[in-house]
């Protein structure tokens, strides 16, 4: 326990402690200032806690590489190998829509930049995906059916991965 920490009572709820001394602790609930034995009130964190005694390096690059673990954990990065992993013989390649009406003009679309859409596609699923998991007004039977969406928006995208060269790339 901390000076500054928020922590939950079993009958005064939540509050902040103010003061610690050796066996009592000064805590603020909204009914007002409590002194409260911690070892015997059943005092819980109300507040994820982490410990991180023994620290060897400046608070702003723990923090700059968590950030880079989370983005790249969520798929968030900006992925500049895209091309590399296209099949071979997509490389350089383009797609071109032809509409079945001749008046109509025709779309081409190099495959490195339609490639790069579907991808940010898939992150950009991939990140739904956790917002819905993470969403704290949603049932669990709500998320299931949020999911089953999302699984066939995936199921719809493996027509695309004959454009990947590695396997583990595909949807």
């Amino acid at each position: 326990m901390h000076i500054g920490m928020k922590v939950h009572h079993p009958d005064h709820g939540v509050g902040t402690v103010k003061s610690i001394s050796e066996h009592l602790a000064d805590i603020r609930f909204d009914s007002g200032l409590q002194t409260i034995a911690p070892e015997h009130s059943d005092l819980q964190p109300a507040e994820a806690q982490a410990d991180l005694s023994g620290l060897t390096q400046p608070l702003s690059t723990l923090i700059a590489e968590t950030v880079s673990v989370m983005v790249r954990e969520l798929g968030l990065e900006r992925d500049d190998t895209i091309v590399a992993r296209l099949a071979a013989r997509w490389q350089g390649g383009s797609l071109l829509l032809r509409p079945t009406d001749a008046s109509l003009q025709s779309k081409e679309v190099p495959l490195e930049i339609f490639f790069h859409k579907i991808v940010m596609m898939r992150n950009n699923l991939r990140v739904l995906e956790q917002k819905i998991n993470a969403h704290p007004q949603l049932s669990d039977a709500e998320k299931i059916e949020l999911q089953q969406y999302i699984s066939r928006c995936y199921g719809s995208m493996t027509t695309f991965n004959i454009l990947f060269k590695e396997k583990e790339d595909q949807f």
